[in-house]
């Protein structure tokens, strides 16, 4: 299915990454799901810049129930089931090097908050999806993780272990729904320049990443947005439970 004919959902697509995903999508002429929590003002701006193909709508992730009326209410939108999923949303998180929790005292409840946003979420748009991507015999799952997983420069405990668990999640899926026509793969960012998220981050540390990676720059959102459009395109029908990192080849695995 080209993108074109794609109904879209991005979770956390009202600010940072997950806008520059949905206007990507926007871009390639798909029809796209704004999903955002509390950035209300900033997801119905997103979908204002794409147009009469969006709409922007919110639902905790991390609520079953919310997510299945945002599909119940994306399908009635649109006329069609959602054939595409990025699992974008970042729970309660931020990129400060400085002020992390470390090992000494970091919690359960951290890790609790981060595997919720990562796996049980996905978990919820997952199930939410695949009985209208089985319909039509097409779907589109695309996780996001964290070049963090393969190398933990910064030891974010329980971000980290999140987006590791979540590689599993993405193929352990990748497994058991391919027979239906659906594919689940999974694009690694590294540190991204800049957005709310790593809006704690010090230039230097910024500098380093860009001293230590072969394009000599720091990937931006929107790089990291358009590596997605890979995995919802035709060209990648062939590809499923992989894991893209994309930060201009600072971690080659």
């Amino acid at each position: 299915m080209e993108i074109k004919d794609q109904v879209v959902l991005v979770t956390g697509a009202g600010r940072g990454l997950g806008a520059e995903i949905a206007k990507a999508f926007g871009r390639e002429g798909a029809r796209v799901i704004v999903n955002y929590h509390q950035s209300e003002k900033k997801a119905k701006e997103v979908a204002q810049n794409i147009g009469d193909r969006a709409i922007a709508i919110q639902a905790d992730i991390t609520d079953k129930e919310q997510v299945q009326a945002m599909f119940d209410e994306a399908e009635k939108h649109f006329g069609q089931a959602v054939t595409t999923v990025i699992n974008n949303a970042l729970i309660h998180f931020k990129f400060d090097a400085v002020n992390r929790k470390h090992a000494k005292v970091i919690d359960w409840e951290d890790y609790e908050t981060q595997l919720k946003g990562s796996v049980k979420a996905a978990l919820h748009t997952t199930q939410a999806a695949c009985e209208g991507m089985a319909r039509l015999n097409f779907g589109r799952i695309i996780n996001i993780g964290t070049n963090l997983v393969q190398n933990p420069v910064v030891p974010y405990h329980d971000y980290n272990t999140g987006k590791a668990a979540l590689i599993g999640f993405t193929r352990s899926m990748a497994r058991e729904l391919g027979t239906d026509g659906i594919t689940v793969n999974m694009v690694s960012g590294g540190l991204l320049q800049k957005t709310d998220a790593s809006a704690s981050t010090p230039d230097e540390v910024f500098d380093l990443i860009r001293d230590n990676t072969p394009l000599n720059r720091v990937t931006t959102p929107e790089e990291l947005a358009d590596a997605t459009l890979f995995f919802a395109s035709p060209w990648s029908r062939a590809v499923t439970g992989q894991n893209l990192v994309v930060d201009g080849g600072l971690v080659m695995d």
